[in-house]
């Protein structure tokens, strides 16, 4: 298929979301119906609720001219949109763990497993069957390479906390291409058993690599990726830290590696991509990470749609696996230039709120939050903000082990930025679904989780063994 004769221009391209189901049959089901899918990419906005993917949409056009991937998909008819009910075996709220499961395994199972079901029941993970066919697998991430999504796609286990043992899991099944975080899983010195798996993975095979000059270097054979201890930077901060930027590549970059290196395999491949910090930013209220590393899974997009382009053979598949908080922008009168603002972060909150101490007094406060986000807050803000540093209050919530004042920074913030939150946790949303490539005529209007593992399997042609 020819990129020139793909693109056209609808009405459509001012429609932000639109209706589902509005648009006429996508152009890439004509002459499809009878195509195999040779490779799968699959691509997952951890925690993507709608309003952070009108939000990322809304920045990039705001400040470059340019709309989101994504939803440019959908503003040129360009793939077939759906929706996905999310829900786990134990609640209409998933977490990360059920909700990959629903599309590894095939099963809906209880929150908190790795395709392990009620009684533990163990069902086959999707990229081992695929495997078992002769395709190359592969993982790529954002958080550790063992978090609850890539691990659904690849093993079992009866708790996604286990991520040392995850990683023992991969040993032995042997994604060819495992790129993230975590390093704490791998690293001797990391590992409670002290072993090795860096050598480990090394004796079947595998290159290794912990920083970006290493993982360049790296043009064939099968690759252990993991830059940073547990989950890598956010965007924004790795944007603003030109250190950062030079040790550990971006998704978009892992996600063209991954390709690269297995695009050449006879029997093709399928790769699972996900924006894992997409997540953590929502539940920590954090419009700065959240938009950015939205904004970073949407290049991961355009390298996957970009391949597929030029392969006919490929079977792209755009989605999250629930939505979290729930954010949007907020009716008032000056709610374009507050959310303007965001275009100048330089720094999430994660950056603002670990570099406080007690001993600090309020304008370090105040400078601190006015470097990062480029306003001042008012000093009682910043004493609200200090209180939780004195002992005076304390701030839970998922991904906040040191209880920092997400929550209360969050709400001083929606003042300057109109960004606000439902809650700090995940929702139950229908999540969106944009599918492109052969098979893509399989998926309905609307589904349900674990269709998808079938679906998958049926487009590739690969036995339900």
């Amino acid at each position: 298929m020819k990129r020139r004769s793909f693109f056209r221009n609808t009405a459509l391209a001012g429609a932000g979301l639109g209706v589902l189901g509005a648009c006429s049959t996508p152009k890439n089901l004509i002459n499809q119906e009878n195509k195999k899918a040779k490779n799968i990419i699959f691509l997952v906005s951890d925690g993507m609720s709608n309003g952070t993917l009108t939000m990322a949409d809304t920045l990039k056009h705001r400040r470059n001219g340019k709309a989101s991937n994504w939803l440019n998909l959908y503003r040129e008819n360009r793939v077939r949109r759906s929706l996905m009910d999310m829900a786990s075996a134990s609640s209409i709220v998933t977490d990360s763990a059920a909700a990959s499961s629903s599309w590894g395994g095939g099963h809906r199972i209880p929150n908190g497993g790795i395709n392990v079901g009620r009684g533990g029941v163990k069902h086959q993970p999707l990229w081992q069957k695929f495997k078992k066919a002769g395709k190359k697998t592969g993982i790529v991430t954002t958080v550790p390479v063992t978090h609850a999504t890539p691990a659904g796609f690849c093993t079992n286990s009866e708790s996604r906390n286990d991520q040392a043992g995850i990683a023992l899991n991969y040993l032995a099944h042997g994604p060819n291409v495992i790129l993230g975080g975590g390093q704490n899983y791998f690293d001797p010195k990391l590992r409670k058993d002290n072993r090795n798996l860096y050598s480990e993975f090394q004796s079947k095979a595998y290159r290794v690599a912990t920083q970006k000059s290493e993982f360049k270097k790296i043009k064939r054979g099968d690759i252990l990726g993991v830059f940073d201890k547990e989950g890598l930077p956010y965007t924004l901060d790795a944007k603003n830290n030109k250190d950062q930027e030079k040790e550990i590549p971006s998704l978009a970059e892992m996600t063209q590696k991954a390709i690269e290196l297995m695009q050449d395999h006879q029997d093709g491949f399928v790769l699972q991509v996900e924006g894992g910090k997409v997540d953590w930013a929502a539940h920590a209220n954090d419009a700065g990470a959240l938009l950015y590393d939205q904004i970073a899974f949407d290049e991961a997009i355009e390298v996957a749609m970009n391949f597929a382009l030029q392969n006919e053979e490929t079977l792209v598949i755009i989605t999250t696996d629930h939505g979290n908080a729930n954010p949007g922008m907020l009716y008032g009168k000056n709610v374009n230039e507050n959310f303007d603002r965001i275009h100048s972060f330089k720094a999430t909150n994660d950056w603002i709120l670990q570099g406080i101490t007690p001993s600090d007094n309020l304008e370090v406060v105040r400078e601190r939050i006015e470097f990062a986000n480029g306003f001042g807050i008012q000093k009682e803000e910043a004493q609200e903000i200090l209180a939780y540093y004195t002992g005076l209050q304390k701030e839970e919530g998922l991904y906040n082990y040191k209880n920092l004042p997400f929550k209360k920074l969050s709400q001083i913030q929606q003042n300057y930025h109109s960004v606000g939150w439902a809650s700090g946790n995940h929702t139950g949303d229908f999540v969106e679904l944009a599918s492109f490539g052969p098979g893509s005529q399989r998926i309905d209007g609307f589904i349900k989780n674990t269709d998808l593992h079938y679906i998958l399997l049926a487009a590739a042609e690969v036995e339900n063994a």
